[in-house]
């Protein structure tokens, strides 16, 4: 199922959210300040692009979350609704299911980035 839905979900739905974490990226970017945080960012689009058979387990401790909260008020809140109402869409159908799931998971990546780490 990795590599057929992978490819299924890159087409309906994953380039959307890949962009959207690749944009995050590039606006943290823009200052010296936010350049680790927008690392990050593209590291969670390389999974939002292909997130079939990989897992995120979360940890850290209080840097981590420091960062997820200033990152939940800047960017976090919009990814994440992004991530929930196309995941809502896709589990309307039944086919629509496992890639609803991979969406809501990363809703979940998109509150607490910092400290998880994918596997």
């Amino acid at each position: 199922m990795g590599c057929l839905g992978n490819l299924l979900w890159f087409i309906f739905g994953g380039c959307i959210s890949g962009l959207s974490w690749c944009l995050a990226g590039l606006l943290w970017c823009i200052t010296i300040v936010g350049i680790p945080v927008g690392l990050q960012c593209f590291k969670f689009a390389q999974l939002s692009f292909f997130p079939f058979g990989k897992e995120v387990h979360y940890g850290g401790g209080v840097g981590s979350l420091l960062l997820n909260i200033i990152w939940i008020i800047v960017s976090g809140i919009p990814l994440a609704i992004e991530s929930a109402v196309i995941g809502a869409f896709l589990c309307v159908t039944i086919i629509g299911i496992p890639f609803g799931l991979q969406q809501f998971k990363l809703a979940k990546l998109a509150l607490m980035p910092f400290g998880a780490e994918v596997y």
